[in-house]
């Protein structure tokens, strides 16, 4: 399986070279290996060009006016210093944390992988800043981990936030609390933890994402040992198995050894068909448009309620491109509304 970080362009934007790449001066997440070919490109570059651009000067003013602030009774001098994990909750600090999101979302236009990087680094100093995340940036965080191939660090994010709180009395203000803490949680745990009365649309399909690269992982280890395990020594199969698949199985030397993982693909199934229904039962608009998204990524809703065809506008923005990235996940979607 092509993990996602790999069809995210790591190279020339023009022709696909990766050698003697230099980034574009004006956005800084678009890479070219030749002054021509720059050149040749600029016209289709441009225009997101430009918003990135003038997106990242209207931050640094912002940034500036902030770190300047002298400090008043509504919000203190240079926050960056007094006020951090109380951002938007001091008023003075809102129209920076805006103009921070603006860019991010002029850098996610870009289909490479620095564009991403670079908005999950500015993404997660924003959850320094603004523990209490007012904005909702959540939501759109571990779809940008997914397509960098950083499934634990989504698993472990998204676990955080579901379980951080669950009696309404987590301090946010709290600066010694622990926060966002968990670390290489079990990946392969019962879902349960993840099926709310009020789930996230966007943690939902997240987790589903997840557990559907694990599973199509898991197959990949079965059919390649069925085929040719017999036939070549163990290291090698080793070597061919950890090169197919995403960061979470390569990495895991038990599971590539087992020679049976029957067991576990049929858990990853049921979590899956789990996942799925509670999903459709939350939206039932999500998954048809995950296989057929149409204008449904370009239309901007001003506002939504739960289960409305705008959350799923919403929301499908935030994760398409981590599917669209992960071969055969969307069909593993398709299948499972035919039943």
């Amino acid at each position: 399986m092509a993990t996602a970080s790999e069809t995210l362009k790591t190279s020339c934007s023009l022709c696909n070279s990766t050698e003697n790449l230099n980034r574009c001066a004006g956005c800084k997440v678009v890479q070219y290996c030749s002054r021509d070919h720059q050149t040749l490109d600029w016209p289709s570059h441009r225009p997101s060009c430009v918003k990135v651009k003038k997106a990242f000067q209207k931050l640094n003013q912002e940034e500036e006016t902030l770190r300047n602030h002298p400090g008043d009774f509504l919000t203190p001098a240079n926050p960056f210093v007094n006020g951090v994990g109380h951002f938007w909750g001091h008023l003075d600090t809102r129209d920076y944390m805006r103009a921070r999101y603006a860019y991010i979302e002029s850098v996610l236009k870009f289909n490479t992988h620095r564009a991403v990087e670079t908005a999950l680094e500015h993404l997660m100093d924003m959850f320094r800043l603004c523990r209490g995340d007012n904005m909702g940036l959540r939501y759109i965080t571990p779809h940008c981990f997914l397509r960098l191939g950083q499934d634990q660090e989504c698993y472990d994010f998204i676990k955080w936030w579901v379980t951080c709180d669950p009696k309404g009395e987590y301090d946010w203000g709290d600066m010694t609390l622990p926060y966002l803490n968990i670390k290489d949680a079990d990946v392969f745990e019962p879902i349960d933890v993840f099926l709310t009365k009020f789930p996230s649309i966007s943690f939902l399909a997240a987790i589903t994402l997840l557990k559907i690269r694990l599973l199509i992982d898991l197959q990949s280890l079965q059919r390649t040992r069925k085929e040719v395990g017999a036939l070549i020594p163990q290291e090698v199969l080793d070597s061919i198995q950890s090169a197919a698949v995403g960061s979470i199985v390569s990495k895991n030397k038990r599971i590539l050894e087992r020679e049976d993982h029957t067991a576990e693909i049929k858990d990853l199934q049921a979590q899956i068909q789990k996942s799925f229904d509670r999903l459709t039962k939350a939206n039932k608009h999500f998954w048809p448009a995950i296989v057929k998204p149409g204008n449904n990524l370009t239309i901007r809703p001003q506002a939504y309620g739960m289960g409305s065809v705008a959350e799923m506008q919403i929301m499908l923005q935030y994760c398409y491109s981590a599917w669209a990235e992960t071969p055969g996940a969307i069909g593993v979607i398709e299948e499972l509304l035919k039943n």
